[in-house]
């Protein structure tokens, strides 16, 4: 049968750089890309294959236009990337977080569900993050066995719509799947984020501002490493289990921004310690070892060589840090 793929969220982040990498990987795949370009979202992420794949502006809340998408193109299997997902953001307004995680999620779940039918094997995927799991001390690991203790309201939407996915399963027998990742990092981040705000911020000679001490420390995954983990969890990722996708690259957030400083032949002064971020999380750090017994994935890119090839992309595409 002929696999047309819904790929929701793909001109963000990870999503595109999942797309590119799927679709070189999969090139007899359809892939359906669905994505409301907001801020977050940037249609020149997919420039490299934008002519093999199909864009459709438009919001995963919207339910008539879903449920057209899934019959218009005959969608047999999703991959749920679209999300809120800025921590800052989440607390200065927190409402978009609950009506796109939570009803975006909820909307795409249901007109699977109509479309399909109960008992469906086509295969949905719901991307979310180690975030759902709380804050760690200094030692221990989240599995997928851990407690679900969201802090912020980003990490308590994206805990809720990994519970309706898994509801899904157990209520509708959907052949749902959930992904938690630590942070990632790689190409076309939007500049927001730790590592691309760093180097913006450094390339201009601006002060660089690190919550609290900086000490926050948080498991790093290279996005190409999350891709391959993604693809393998779509073809062979049993139905009704999570797999924690982590890059067994625990750092300091001061010590990431040092990094950056050095590489890019900047001085330390240019740090700035302000005051923390409200309810921050302390540590991450995920455990690995289902993924890795079950699918045979494990991260390939130590983070000592993928921050560098991050640093040099920035530097190669200076107009993704505007």
């Amino acid at each position: 049968m002929e696999k047309n793929i819904l790929i929701t969220g793909a001109a963000g982040f990870i999503g595109s750089n999942f797309v590119e990498y799927f679709k070189n990987a999969h090139p007899e795949y359809n892939l359906i890309i669905l994505d409301k370009l907001t801020y977050a979202g940037n249609i020149h992420n997919l420039d490299k294959v934008i002519d093999k794949i199909t864009f459709i502006k438009g919001d995963i809340c919207d339910f008539e236009e879903v449920k057209k998408i899934f019959e218009d193109y005959n969608i047999n299997g999703v991959i749920h990337f679209a999300a809120e997902s800025h921590v800052d953001n989440s607390i200065k307004i927190p409402f978009i977080f609950t009506e796109t995680n939570v009803l975006g999620t909820h909307t795409l779940l249901e007109v699977a569900k109509q479309v399909w039918g109960e008992g469906s094997q086509n295969k949905f995927v719901h991307i979310s993050t180690d975030e759902v799991y709380g804050t760690l001390g200094e030692e221990g690991y989240f599995t997928e066995k851990s407690m679900i203790k969201p802090n912020s309201p980003y990490s308590a939407s994206k805990a809720s719509s990994d519970l309706i996915a898994f509801a899904y399963h157990e209520t509708f027998k959907m052949n749902v799947t959930v992904t938690n990742c630590s942070n990632n990092y790689g190409p076309y981040q939007h500049n927001e984020k730790l590592i691309p705000h760093m180097i913006k911020l450094a390339l201009q000679d601006k002060k660089l501002p690190v919550y609290g001490t900086g000490r926050n420390i948080r498991d790093w995954l290279y996005v190409e490493d999350h891709c391959k983990a993604i693809d393998l969890v779509f073809h062979k990722g049993a139905a009704g289990e999570r797999y924690n996708i982590g890059g067994h690259n625990e750092k300091r957030n001061i010590d990431i921004v040092k990094l950056i400083l050095k590489h890019l032949d900047k001085p330390e002064s240019l740090i700035e310690f302000v005051e923390d971020r409200k309810g921050h999380d302390y540590r991450y750090a995920i455990d690995p070892s289902k993924i890795k017994a079950e699918l045979g994935w494990e991260p390939e890119t130590k983070f000592e060589d993928g921050i560098i090839k991050t640093i040099d992309w920035y530097l190669e595409n200076k107009e993704w840090l505007k």
